[in-house]
């Protein structure tokens, strides 16, 4: 609200009675008014506050009006106060000194006397309302001044705030990149709309590049995938729109030629129309995990074999008394012919039973690269079913209920050996001491899950293929149940149990895409059922084994020379009698350096017939690639019982070093050998 003395009107006329005629014109027409009695009241009156004012020429003529000039001209840019002056009627022009009085004070009406009432009110009027407009006009830069104050404010604060968030997301930033680089991992940024690929600085070094800054795009990135695991990556980055995620573990080569384990996780963006608009997320080295976890693998195994020894014993002794009983009668009446062969018959057969047992437990214990296959389990249960029963021991029930139409799943079939083995083991042990009929059944079915079925399992919901094992154990007090798939987590008793068992069957569960449960109760028994997504691809070709000697014996016809490379003296003269035999010319040796020499020389060898493991610093396979390297044209066959090295495993499985193995007939030696030298694959 408006000060009332902004409204007002001063008057200064000192001479006769004019101060009080202009108070009675004004008074009559409501205008508020103020008599100053000389030009020093008057201008104190005007910085007081007043909406115009009302001055004869002659008051200005005869004061000082220095005050009124300073007052005039520190007026606000908004104020040019109206002035109405009354002047005495002249002849001619004003004098200099007055004309330059009156433009001094601005914004002036003249009114020349003598004025009539009506004149002299509405010139005040008229002033009066230009001061208001005035007003309007303070009021109005009043106003801007305050929003540009507060704008100013809002500003300041909008750049603290801004200042503050810089400060927090440097921070949250710089924390985030030390966390995840404490933890292995780089960040990594895909904008699909632009195709711009970025990388932290870690995210580069992973692959063996020095700084940061590189150029990513898919290309690049699946270059340095080892070529077995490319399709994997392939396949993970086709779906990475679809299902929104990227989920990929693979092998990478770094550009000093070391290769190493990643995992990369990976999430999409989408806009409001529902396209991908960017992918973001971490990758991990996991080199040093997988050999943990390889290592925490080939203890599991070597503990459920630990399990089996009395088993395994057991069939052995059984073997070795065929054998050994066998070979005794026939050393006492060897002249007896046809009691000798079916002496000799039997303990073959109890040798190629021994020979399959160890096949079994090498295939179950040898360290191997995991290598996912779609196959039917039900094949795998099979054929591992004779281990099983050993695990259950003859005490317990072992019964397999196998849907004959089981769909096929993709898995490591090493892992999920382990797996059930695993179960039975856990599943004979709840059984030991109970009364009445202990029994372990393994079954399989086709099953599908609904929402509701996989809604905390992290899965997808659709068709599975569902692998259990029962028992009719003691079973698991439910306070203990939630806790069975934990690590080294046991309800064993110590030195009976790791803990592991179980907590590899959850790991391999969740790798095969599938999850594991287990459903118990106390005095009846327990249930741990394997869930896998049925694979859309049909399951590999299972090649069997069939009869070796549906194959003709295949003998030396010009003369081939053999060089044979074996430390053992007795396998040395069964394997050069069996060479004899087939009319082959052989050369013995007995360690790499001694066949060396021979290659070096420039008699005629046709194939190279070596044991893997050996003496002396040099395997079969580094002997093989050297013999290579000296003759290329030279045929190779190796023999071994056993490969214990999972490198050395890697280059004779390739294909291009077949391998005959331990023990082995002279009819097989015959097969792999016209197999090699006929140029096709033993």
């Amino acid at each position: 609200m408006r000060d009332p003395t902004e409204e007002r009107a001063l008057i200064l006329a000192p001479r006769g009675r004019d101060a009080a005629v202009i108070e009675q014109v004004l008074n009559r027409s409501g205008i508020d008014n103020v008599v100053c009695t000389d030009v020093a009241e008057w201008v104190g009156c005007l910085r007081s506050g007043a909406g115009t004012a009302i001055v004869t020429e002659e008051a200005l003529a005869e004061g000082d009006i220095a005050d009124l000039s300073r007052w005039l001209d520190a007026q606000a840019p908004w104020s040019d106060f109206p002035l109405v002056v009354l002047a005495t009627r002249q002849a001619g022009p004003r004098t200099r000194r007055a004309a330059e009085l009156l433009r001094q004070l601005g914004n002036v009406v003249l009114l020349e006397r003598p004025i009539n009432a009506e004149t002299l009110t509405s010139a005040v009027v008229s002033s009066l309302r230009a001061r208001r407009r005035q007003y309007q006009a303070r009021a109005h830069l009043l106003e801007r001044e305050r929003a540009q104050h507060q704008l100013r404010l809002a500003n300041e604060e909008l750049e603290r705030r801004v200042a503050e968030r810089t400060r927090e997301v440097a921070a949250a930033h710089e924390t985030l990149a030390f966390a995840l680089d404490a933890a292995g991992m780089s960040s990594w940024d895909i904008d699909v709309v632009t195709g711009i690929h970025r990388g932290s600085p870690r995210f580069d070094a992973v692959f063996g590049y020095e700084g940061a800054g590189r150029d990513w795009d898919r290309e690049t990135f699946l270059a340095h995938v080892l070529e077995e695991d490319r399709s994997i990556a392939e396949e993970a980055f086709a779906g990475i729109v679809e299902s929104g995620r990227l989920d990929l573990e693979c092998r990478i080569r770094r550009t000093d030629g070391a290769v190493r384990w990643i995992a990369m996780r990976g999430q999409v963006k989408r806009d409001r129309a529902g396209q991908a608009s960017r992918v973001a997320g971490i990758l991990m080295d996991r080199s040093d995990q997988h050999v943990t976890e390889e290592a925490l693998r080939q203890a599991q195994k070597m503990e459920a074999i630990g399990q089996l020894t009395g088993g395994v014993a057991h069939d052995f002794n059984n073997l070795l008394t065929v054998i050994v009983g066998g070979l005794d009668m026939m050393l006492r009446r060897p002249e007896q012919t046809d009691r000798v062969k079916r002496l000799a018959e039997a303990a073959m057969g109890a040798a190629r039973r021994g020979e399959q047992l160890t096949q079994q437990l090498l295939a179950f214990s040898r360290r191997q690269m995991l290598r996912p296959q779609t196959l039917n389990p039900n094949r795998l249960l099979l054929d591992f079913r004779p281990l099983a029963e050993r695990a259950a021991t003859g005490a317990v029930a072992l019964t397999f209920d196998l849907d004959p139409a089981l769909d096929p799943i993709r898995i490591d079939p090493a892992q999920f050996e382990a797996a059930v083995l695993n179960l039975v083991v856990n599943a004979r042990d709840a059984l030991e001491g109970r009364d009445g009929p202990a029994h372990i059944a393994v079954t399989s079915r086709n099953v599908r899950l609904g929402t509701a079925a996989v809604a905390d399992k992290d899965v997808p919901p659709g068709p599975y293929v569902l692998v259990s094992v029962t028992d009719t154990g003691s079973g698991i007090p439910a306070d203990k149940l939630q806790r069975v798939f934990e690590p080294f987590f046991t309800t064993k008793e110590v030195g009976k149990g790791t803990g592991l068992g179980l907590s590899q069957v959850y790991g391999f569960t969740r790798s095969a895409k599938g999850f594991a449960q287990i459903e118990s109760a106390m005095g009846r028994g327990t249930t741990v059922s394997l869930y896998f997504p049925r694979s859309t691809d049909p399951a590999g070709e299972e090649v069997g084994t069939g009869p070796v000697g549906a194959i003709p014996l295949r003998r030396a016809g010009e003369g081939e020379t053999v060089l044979l490379v074996e430390d053992d003296e007795h396998v040395l003269g069964m394997a050069v009698e069996s060479l004899e035999e087939l009319s082959y010319r052989v050369i013995v040796t007995r360690n790499a350096n001694e066949a060396l020499a021979y290659l070096h020389g420039v008699e005629r060898i046709d194939i190279l017939f070596s044991d893997v493991v050996m003496p002396g610093g040099m395997n079969g396979s580094q002997l093989a690639v050297e013999a290579r390297r000296i003759r290329p044209d030279i045929k190779i066959l190796l023999t071994s019982g056993y490969v214990a090295n999972l490198d050395e495993g890697q280059i004779i499985g390739q294909g291009e070093l077949p391998v005959l193995n331990k023990p082995y007939r002279r009819d097989e030696l015959a097969r792999s050998l016209r197999l090699v030298l006929g140029g096709e694959r033993a």
